[in-house]
């Protein structure tokens, strides 16, 4: 399964809630007690993108097959969890597993609910997440350094441009800062991956809102109260409303969202800011067997698409017959679209368009 997205935050902020929500499951427990989460849920999630729909209704296919997010959640962490409080080392562990993280901070005051720290600051609840995150790195960057010292004093090139790279990570995590701040080259980004940095992962942060909040909570006012750069990606949520959408239909839910003067459900805003933190695009297949959407970074070239659906596609690639998703829906179909001129044949250093519709050919 490919795109993984953890799901952290200090204990009761929401994030059992917010999962049983994006899973449609109620499958996490979500019990007002702090560890109430062991061993890390897994639950998929599909990408909702309008395009796929339309495509399917023009082809009529046996099967609809969504782009997917897995999200997994991650018991609470706690302060002290890098040296092992809570439950602490076991979820570091977990985290280092995926390719982003998404933060859930508690913004929402009043109800029954206990906070772990005896007050609601989100500000304060980011930092010490953050803190934890890094302190781990900080363990993990100063064990590499020991570990590369050697091979660089004998002249081992690898071994000095690790620990270049090993030495701006240090600096900057000494200094309070997180991992992704460093500026790095492409060699040394690739160096840094291996790493496999808590603190180099993308984050998103789902601010959890009460449902009376969620209208007025704006990206913008709560980047400032969390003390986040304009970089950041953020989204609000009301991890309540996205329980009480599981209940109904999807014609129910959109009058909900109507109601509350929301234009979608946290799940899409969600699956949403994945793509954008972790720079994702969707291009599509679409036969009579089957109409599906495929996720690849963007830049990716024709072959590297191809490669996502089956290596032998890339290995073999030939050419890569392609239609905009515009010019697929405006003609009504392929065959009219070639017909039209509108079909390319692409080789092998075409770069993929978000919502091109792609048919390759291959010869292994």
């Amino acid at each position: 399964m490919g795109l993984q997205i953890g799901i952290v935050g200090l204990p009761n902020v929401g994030k059992s809630t917010l999962f049983n929500a994006l899973t449609r499951s109620r499958g996490a427990q979500a019990a007002n007690y702090p560890f109430c989460t062991i061993d890390p849920n897994i639950g998929i999630v599909e990408v909702p993108d309008s395009r796929l729909q339309k495509l399917a209704d023009l082809v009529k296919p046996e099967r609809v097959v969504p782009a997917a997010v897995q999200f997994v959640d991650i018991a609470g962490l706690v302060k002290g969890a890098s040296e092992g409080q809570g439950l602490g080392n076991k979820f570091l562990s977990h985290i280092r597993e995926v390719d982003a993280i998404c933060h859930v901070v508690r913004a929402f005051t009043g109800g029954d609910i206990i906070h772990v720290e005896g007050s609601i600051d989100p500000k304060r609840d980011r930092e010490i997440i953050e803190t934890e995150l890094a302190l781990a790195d900080l363990e993990t960057v100063r064990r590499r350094i020991e570990g590369v010292r050697g091979g660089a004093r004998t002249g081992n090139k690898e071994a000095i441009a690790e620990q270049a790279v090993l030495e701006k990570m240090l600096a900057a995590l000494e200094s309070g800062s997180l991992a992704s701040s460093v500026p790095l080259g492409e060699d040394e980004r690739a160096i840094a991956r291996h790493l496999h940095l808590l603190t180099l992962k993308p984050i998103i942060y789902a601010v959890n809102v009460a449902e009376n909040e969620l209208r007025g909570a704006l990206p913008e006012a709560i980047k400032k109260e969390l003390g986040l750069p304009e970089t950041a990606v953020v989204v609000a949520i009301s991890a309540k409303i996205e329980e009480d959408l599981q209940d109904l239909s999807a014609d129910e839910a959109k009058v909900f969202l109507d109601d509350l003067g929301v234009s979608s459900s946290g799940l899409d805003r969600l699956a949403g800011a994945a793509y954008q933190a972790l720079g994702l695009q969707t291009y599509f297949t679409a036969g009579v067997q089957e109409v599906r959407a495929w996720t690849i970074p963007i830049g990716a070239s024709a072959p590297q698409a191809a490669g996502v659906i089956h290596t032998d596609f890339e290995r073999g690639f030939i050419c890569a017959e392609t239609i905009s998703y515009k010019d697929f829906v405006q003609y009504g179909s392929e065959q009219k679209a070639k017909e039209s001129g509108k079909m390319r044949q692409e080789g092998k250093a075409y770069v993929v368009r978000d919502g091109d519709v792609m048919h390759f050919r291959f010869n292994v």
